[in-house]
């Protein structure tokens, strides 16, 4: 399931993102209307949308607006803005619910799948679905990867770090984006060394190769970026 965070505090946005990705799902976060916008008219598009309301660039409002313009993906309110008139509004625009700051993450999946119960999806369908990477294909709902019929076998590490870059296709991650992304619980194992071989094994274990058709490209001097071909 692909989910998109739209959300201009860096630290709410990357707990989110972190909390989601940990329940296995597909992620993306932006922190204006124009890119959240970018996002949503990406074909296939998302499962479910989590906003806030006030943004650099405008507001959720807008983007909720021209959401249902074209689609009835479930949309969820997420913000510190928990007057009424604000909650009125989101209702009104189609939004499907609205929780306000601070929350706690249990309760805003159980909101979350309480949505897709009303649009009719049961349990056994909230589960990720399986991407292609490269050749390979991965299964969020187990945390496997395979090529054909071959399980490609990962280390926790590699496979985590396969997670950032699967939910960040398409965007430039310096090396102290990811280490921040993958700190937690590596300790003083991971830094820009350890980093670099551990994206050179998991190119390798996906088949990666230095072409225009790479999965993981290398940004000197800067970081790396998963393309949204591969």
């Amino acid at each position: 399931m692909r989910i998109l965070i739209v959300e201009d505090d860096e630290i709410i946005a990357e707990g989110l993102e972190y909390s989601l990705m940990s329940e296995g799902y597909e992620v993306s976060v932006a922190g204006t209307v124009k890119a959240a916008l970018e996002f949503v008219q990406e074909k296939p598009s998302f499962d479910f949308c989590l906003l806030d309301v006030i943004l650099p660039d405008g507001n959720g409002f807008d983007i909720c607006q021209k959401i249902r313009e074209t689609s009835q993906v479930p949309i969820l309110f997420l913000t510190s803005c928990d007057d009424e008139v604000s909650t009125v509004r989101a209702l009104d625009l189609g939004a499907d619910d609205y929780i306000a700051n601070p929350f706690r993450v249990r309760e805003l999946l159980a909101r979350m799948k309480a949505i897709l119960r009303r649009y009719g999806i049961g349990e056994t369908n909230l589960q990720p679905k399986i991407v292609a990477v490269g050749k390979n294909q991965v299964n969020l709902s187990t945390g496997k990867v395979y090529c054909g019929n071959e399980e490609v076998i990962l280390t926790a590490m590699e496979y985590k770090l396969l997670l950032i870059f699967l939910n960040n296709r398409g965007q430039i991650l310096t090396r102290d984006q990811i280490l921040n992304n993958i700190w937690k619980g590596a300790g003083e194992f991971v830094n820009e060394n350890t980093l670099s071989v551990y994206v050179g094994r998991l190119r390798k274990k996906l088949g990666d190769t230095a072409s225009e058709e790479a999965v993981i490209e290398t940004i000197r001097g800067v970081g790396y970026l998963q393309s949204r071909r591969a």
